[in-house]
């Protein structure tokens, strides 16, 4: 959910004007407005619009079709390997978020697209973080291969570290973190999603807060655990309910009969 941006990202001061405003609507849960901002006559342009609404499909389970639309625009107007690499990136990713959503099974294509973007996009060069960090999520979540997903997050974590991506780095943060607190590392797990919270309140990047909040409690004891649940539950009703998957994480359990 890191995405390669023109004149900075928006989230440091002296960054293009544009992208300061992309990134807060973006923060903001507010994908579409920010799309709209972006005119597709770039290669550049359109990928980031892509990589916009495709989020927009993995956070809130609409906008599919729109979402399909600019990745086709990107995909014609891609020319180097670079640039048709970040389009096979987002289609993968796209093909992800449909199969892990019920959407459609789109597992297969999520995996194509994903080895097209490794061959063509070089070992170091921009963009590969972003390739591994999500070759990691298709292992963990459809290949249930936690041992495959996990060298892959750590080279996606070595490589934001590289090219000093925070956004990316708090995701391989948390996902890794994720990976220790199934194996019963509770130290290490705490750690890692206390990192990742860090990075995104420092960034203000509102919508992706209250699952960094969720995932640290699950870490925590009591009486934190509870606090932390209940700071994402206001952070989640204040952004109109998204992410929609976070709703099944943070209702509370049914009292017993």
């Amino acid at each position: 959910m890191a995405h390669t941006a023109m004149s900075g990202n928006g989230t440091t001061a002296g960054d293009d004007p544009l992208q300061t405003a992309v990134w807060r609507l973006r923060s903001r849960a507010c994908w579409a407005d920010a799309a709209a901002l972006l005119q597709p006559v770039t290669a550049q342009a359109a990928l980031q619009r892509t990589a916009l609404l495709v989020e927009r499909c993995l956070y809130t389970e609409q906008g599919w079709a729109e979402a399909e639309d600019a990745l086709r625009t990107a995909e014609a107007l891609a020319h180097s390997d670079d640039e048709r690499g970040a389009a096979a990136c987002e289609r993968g990713h796209l093909a992800y978020a449909a199969t892990i959503h019920g959407v459609r099974d789109r597992a297969d294509e999520a995996r194509a697209a994903l080895g097209r973007a490794a061959a063509l996009i070089a070992p170091g060069a921009e963009g590969r973080a972003l390739l591994d960090f999500r070759r990691g999520l298709l292992a963990e979540n459809l290949a249930h291969s936690p041992q495959s997903a996990r060298a892959a997050y750590r080279r996606a974590h070595a490589g934001a570290t590289a090219q000093s991506d925070p956004l990316l780095l708090s995701c391989t943060w948390r996902h890794l973190a994720g990976l220790a607190l199934r194996d019963g590392e509770l130290a290490e797990a705490r750690h890692g999603f206390a990192e990742s919270l860090r990075i995104r309140e420092e960034l203000g990047f509102l919508v992706g807060t209250a699952p960094a909040l969720a995932s640290l409690a699950e870490a925590e004891v009591e009486p934190e655990a509870t606090r932390l649940r209940e700071e994402a539950r206001r952070l989640h009703r204040l952004l109109g309910g998204v992410p929609t998957w976070l709703s099944r994480q943070l209702t509370p359990p049914a009292a017993s009969a």
